[in-house]
């Protein structure tokens, strides 16, 4: 039979209830333990080893792979967050495919006038830096 063991610890019940509720729809049983002591009393946190997260022993595995590729691919869920209509360039990021690029001038630019047109592209969406030449 299986038995739980501790799979994570958080400072707060929202950012624990939030991974349990990313492991039910993966169809992980999980449970939190300690959130309602903490909750009255946050100063036995410490105490009792925060707010824990526990799974049973044989979804451990499975729980982290969960968790990692929920947290890799959380910022790029949502089409409409990163598609902008009329973009200032015709090409796309190549890492999420966003059009919403800006032009990095800081190393061709001298107290904020441009001097040269700079290749290196930064996605507003996931952060990708890029060189881009037409």
């Amino acid at each position: 039979m299986s038995e739980l063991v501790r799979f994570k610890f958080y400072e707060t019940a929202l950012e624990a209830n939030r991974d349990k509720q990313i492991l039910a729809e993966s169809g992980i049983n999980s449970f939190i333990a300690n959130e309602q002591l903490i909750q009255s009393d946050w100063l036995l946190s410490q105490a009792v080893g925060g707010i824990q997260l526990q799974v049973f022993d044989n979804d451990l595995e499975k729980a982290h792979q969960v968790l990692q590729d929920y947290k890799e691919n959380e910022q790029y869920s949502l089409e409409v967050e990163h598609t902008i209509e009329d973009p200032e360039f015709d090409f796309v990021c190549p890492k999420c495919g966003s059009n919403h690029i800006y032009r990095d001038d800081k190393a061709t630019s001298f107290f904020g006038i441009s001097f040269l047109t700079s290749h290196k592209f930064i996605c507003y969406y996931c952060g990708n830096e890029f060189i881009h030449e037409k």
